[in-house]
């Protein structure tokens, strides 16, 4: 478990996350898409999760998904410790509708992310795919996470960030299984 918060002059972020119960929680952040996001990573991550927000989006969406991505990858950071006995690499598919993606993570201590929404940037509402490629950049660099995203297709950008997500959760669900004893490195260290 692990209770994350974060201030700047743009925005106010609160996450609490257990990754043992669920899926429960909820996700306000002042931006109907983004809760909407939010809270298929609740439904499909199966944990516990409450993403409380303020944000300058009257500027625009990007402080706001960002700064949700840095409190969401601190809040795995600590939840996940010395990430004993997780299964550390996941991977999952998620189609909607015309949509398909495939995620794979690593909870490597390595942070990196694989996105290029190319083909994909349609706007949904105001939120786009370079929203949630900024989100998904916070998560992995503040989690200490790998993270390939591919998009094989799309036509709507809500269906894309959508099916996105869904696997994103998924493939964290997996990754965050513990499933052994000790730490899932031949370095003995993540």
């Amino acid at each position: 478990m692990a209770s994350v918060q974060r201030e700047t002059n743009e925005t106010q972020v609160e996450v609490d996350l257990d990754l043992d119960s669920g899926p429960n929680g909820q996700a306000e952040t002042g931006h109907g898409f983004l809760n909407h996001m939010l809270d298929q990573l609740i439904r499909h991550g199966r944990f516990t999760l409450n993403v409380s927000g303020k944000g300058d989006l009257h500027v625009d969406t990007h402080h706001l998904a960002e700064d949700i991505g840095i409190t969401l990858g601190e809040a795995f950071r600590s939840a996940l410790g010395a990430r004993e006995g997780i299964d550390r690499f996941a991977s999952a598919w998620a189609p909607m509708d015309e949509s398909l993606v495939h995620v794979v993570i690593d909870l490597s201590g390595r942070p990196f992310l694989a996105f290029d929404p190319t083909g994909f940037e349609g706007p949904a509402g105001d939120f786009t795919t370079y929203h949630l490629r900024e989100l998904l950049r916070g998560f992995a660099n503040h989690a200490g996470a790998t993270v390939h995203v591919r998009v094989l297709s799309g036509s709507e950008a809500h269906h894309v960030c959508e099916a996105v997500v869904k696997a994103w959760a998924r493939a964290l669900y997996g990754a965050t299984r513990v499933t052994t004893s000790g730490v899932p490195s031949t370095k003995g260290s993540l």
